[in-house]
């Protein structure tokens, strides 16, 4: 008997969450000689507890499915529900009855590090029960700070739009040059500074702004930061620096907890917001120049008009990639990246041990960062380059993008 395929998403969103699930999806429709009926949770595994769950096939003949590749959000649902650490605990038994009663034999589920965790522990519970449903990861973050993968469907995208807003913002920023001014733009990355790194691609040339960029795998000193952004302004009237949302002083105090207290998820992650309004409050204060600050928040995820074709080829391979390996009889992985040349860029999929990933950052590495803590090296430029190429036509709607929407 053919056992059924769930598919689930979880934690933030990103453009091409959705890519990836088109690639599940697709890819477990089309080997009906293997699967039975395909699944998709609504709210990820919370959803799942509540029976809230539905079957994927008819979104293939209604054309919705095409639809969802270039719909940004979880077409699904998300959630941030994180199973207990007791693998002896009261949901894992009710987790595998419910699998069970839908009688499912493959589980693949989008996220990032906490994603994986679950994907970790589920795989985990079933070889100590000796279950074999076989349980993959899908990878998913702009934060791009999965381990054993060279980088993750969302990061390429979101670099695409970090860089090309910031372009805008420079432009901008430069149309006066009368008086000096500084334009502090704060972008997503707790403790990661992948994305923030990203707004180097803005640059046309050397010496062009962002004029300086700082990550939180660095300390920030705040009388650092003034003398490198006064020196800045003697040659760039029209200063346009970038920092991470969770850039930090040495002693690992959040730059955004001095401006205000801060809250957490319930995975006990500090919600971090607000460093761009200090630090612009503080150069007014000690610079007296005209100072902005700009959080570019939610839409560094979520914006479809700037996608990267390479992310969106790469999120939907990533998802078929699972199946197959699933269907190979491998469980408890993830599927990662691993890059084989630079020129042409090319990359294959593998899949890497999930219990090894979870829990685990991945940091800019620090010869990617320079010296003075304020920049990124042309190894990083090399880098993300070919993640944010190719452009991708969105179907319009009335002049606007159509999107897939599960009613």
């Amino acid at each position: 008997m053919k056992k059924n395929v769930i598919v689930g998403q979880s934690g933030g969103p990103t453009a091409v969450i959705n890519a990836s699930l088109y690639g599940v999806v697709y890819e477990a429709l089309n080997r009906e000689d293997s699967f039975g009926t395909v699944y998709g949770m609504i709210n990820g595994i919370e959803g799942f507890l509540q029976d809230k769950i539905m079957d994927m096939k008819p979104l293939d003949a209604s054309g919705e499915l095409e639809l969802i590749k270039t719909t940004p959000g979880s077409y699904l649902g998300s959630c941030r529900y994180k199973l207990p650490e007791d693998l002896n605990d009261a949901v894992y038994p009710l987790l595998f009855r419910k699998f069970s009663d839908y009688q499912i034999g493959y589980f693949f589920y989008i996220g990032g590090n906490d994603s994986m965790d679950t994907v970790s522990k589920l795989s985990r519970y079933a070889e100590q029960i000796h279950s074999d449903i076989r349980f993959i990861g899908i990878p998913k973050t702009i934060d791009n700070d999965l381990v054993l993968t060279d980088h993750t469907p969302g990061f390429g995208s979101a670099a695409k739009y970090v860089a090309s807003t910031v372009r805008e913002i420079v432009t901008d920023a430069s149309v006066y040059d009368n008086k000096k001014s500084v334009t502090i733009v704060e972008i997503m990355g707790r403790h990661a500074g992948w994305l923030t790194a990203a707004s180097a691609l803005a640059r046309r040339y050397k010496g062009d702004n962002p004029l300086l960029i700082y990550l939180p795998e660095t300390s920030f000193s705040q009388d650092e930061f003034l003398k490198q952004a006064e020196q800045a302004l003697k040659t760039t009237p029209n200063l346009v620096v970038c920092i991470s949302e969770g850039i930090h002083t040495a002693d690992g105090t959040f730059i955004c907890e001095f401006a205000s207290d801060v809250s957490v998820d319930t995975f006990g992650h500090k919600m971090l917001t607000g460093s761009g309004k200090y630090l612009e409050n503080l150069v007014k204060e000690k610079l007296g120049v005209k100072v902005r600050s700009i959080e570019l928040n939610v839409c560094q995820r979520c914006s479809s008009a700037m996608l990267s074709a390479t992310d969106l080829k790469e999120a939907i391979a990533s998802g078929a990639y699972g199946v197959k390996s699933a269907l190979d009889g491998e469980t408890g992985k993830m599927i990662a990246f691993k890059r084989i040349a630079e020129t042409p860029y090319t990359i294959t999929y593998i899949p890497e041990d999930v219990n090894v990933i979870c829990n685990q950052e991945k940091a800019v590495p620090s010869e990617w960062i320079t010296k003075d803590g304020c920049d990124v090296t042309d190894a990083f430029i090399r880098y993300a380059t070919p993640l944010v190429q190719g452009e991708v036509t969105i179907p319009k709607e009335n002049g606007i993008p159509k999107f897939a929407y599960r009613r």
